[in-house]
């Protein structure tokens, strides 16, 4: 494992970091196009979206990232508590992660943050 910024990164490393880019790309484009079917039928898509934005800004903290990717990962999984087909119940179990982890890190999701939401959900 190469020491920080100051010897370049070994095969292995730059492998990993390739596959992690590859893994995050699949994750986003799963995530916004579950999104994007389920956006109307939602009130917490904005909030959804707000907390992917946080999650892929640089200036997030690692713990809040892993945070917000670890709920947003919920979102996506196909296997839920509640499954997504039930009319009404089918999202509380989703939303009822996303808003314990929007209040674990509620501090780190900016302004900026949801106005992008918002703009990026009147877009969908």
């Amino acid at each position: 494992m190469s020491d920080g910024f100051t010897s370049r990164f070994t095969t292995e490393e730059m492998a990993a970091i390739r596959k992690s880019l590859r893994d995050e790309a699949r994750f986003g484009s799963e995530f916004l196009a579950r999104l994007k079917r389920v956006a109307k039928r939602i009130p917490f898509a904005e909030d959804l979206l707000a907390a992917w934005i946080c999650a892929r800004d640089p200036a997030t903290p690692r713990r809040v990232r892993l945070t917000l990717l670890a709920a947003l990962g919920y979102f996506v999984l196909p296997i839920d508590a509640i499954p997504d087909i039930m009319p009404i119940l089918g999202f509380t179990d989703d939303a009822a992660v996303i808003a314990a982890a929007l209040a674990a890190v509620a501090g780190s999701i900016t302004v900026e943050h949801r106005e992008k939401a918002k703009q990026s959900l009147a877009e969908l």
